[in-house]
């Protein structure tokens, strides 16, 4: 008896899991057929490079799904559920991504231009090397976070566009501005270095952020003594040395200007 009730239930069991097998493929095939799969699970599913465009995916299942270099341009994801899948390098230029879960998402270097982003949480999403992500996708705290990260890994220009999206949300985000002047410094833009440093400073004088405004004096203080050394010809090489372990240690403190 137990035998038969222990074979009934495998049995049982294993028809349960091809049916629901059955029911993914069906899912994935209808998509590929037809670029329409509202609600469908396609959690785990192969899409790399996979041709979307225009497509209707609101509402579906792509937790872990692997839509890497996949045009994506145009579709509708809204409400849907992509937490940890990999959009790296897809193009999503048009797309709706409403109220969509994008936990742990891979958004590297995927194109963002008339993306929309409402209601979105990219806290947690992987966004390095995004292209055209507009400014409602996130705070001032979070796009400047975004940008030390791309100056660590010295992409400046992006880190650049982060800062001055920031900027666009609250023309008076100290931290941004003392940012830009130091990737300035560091392109040799020194008019606009100090021009950057010098509003950084009047902000966080004006919030009484006195870390802030400490940081940026000391920037601008450095500025004015290697022009000075360099003007007189002497101690340029450890006038520039300093300023460079000077630059190496601020990026350590460019976060703590958010506490």
């Amino acid at each position: 008896m137990k035998n038969i009730l222990f074979a009934a239930t495998t049995l049982s069991i294993i028809s349960l899991s091809i049916s629901t097998q059955a029911e993914n493929l069906s899912d994935l095939n209808q998509l590929l057929a037809t670029k329409n799969c509202s609600q469908c699970d396609l959690t785990n599913s192969g899409l790399v490079m996979a041709d979307l465009s225009g497509g209707n995916l609101s509402g579906a299942n792509l937790v872990n799904a692997n839509l890497s270099q996949a045009n994506l341009s145009g579709i509708d994801l809204s409400g849907a559920n992509l937490t940890g899948a990999s959009l790296y390098g897809a193009n999503l230029t048009g797309a709706n991504l409403t109220g969509a879960n994008l936990a742990g998402t891979d958004l590297r270097n995927a194109y963002l231009t008339n993306t929309n982003l409402t209601d979105v949480d990219l806290s947690t999403a992987h966004i390095e090397g995004t292209k055209g992500i507009s400014t409602s996708a996130g705070t001032p705290e979070q796009f400047y976070r975004w940008a030390v990260r791309e100056t660590e890994r010295g992409n400046f220009r992006a880190a650049v566009e982060h800062y001055n999206r920031a900027i666009n949300i609250d023309p008076e985000f100290a931290p941004a501005y003392l940012g830009i002047g130091l990737i300035e410094y560091g392109f040799d833009n020194r008019v606009k270095a100090q021009e950057k440093a010098e509003i950084a400073a009047n902000l966080f004088k004006k919030q009484d952020n006195k870390l802030g405004y400490e940081t940026s004096q000391d920037f601008l203080h450095k500025m004015k003594l290697i022009e000075t050394l360099e003007a007189e010809n002497a101690k340029k090489e450890q006038g520039s040395g300093n300023f460079g372990k000077f630059i190496g240690g601020l990026g350590s403190l460019m976060l703590r200007l958010l506490l």
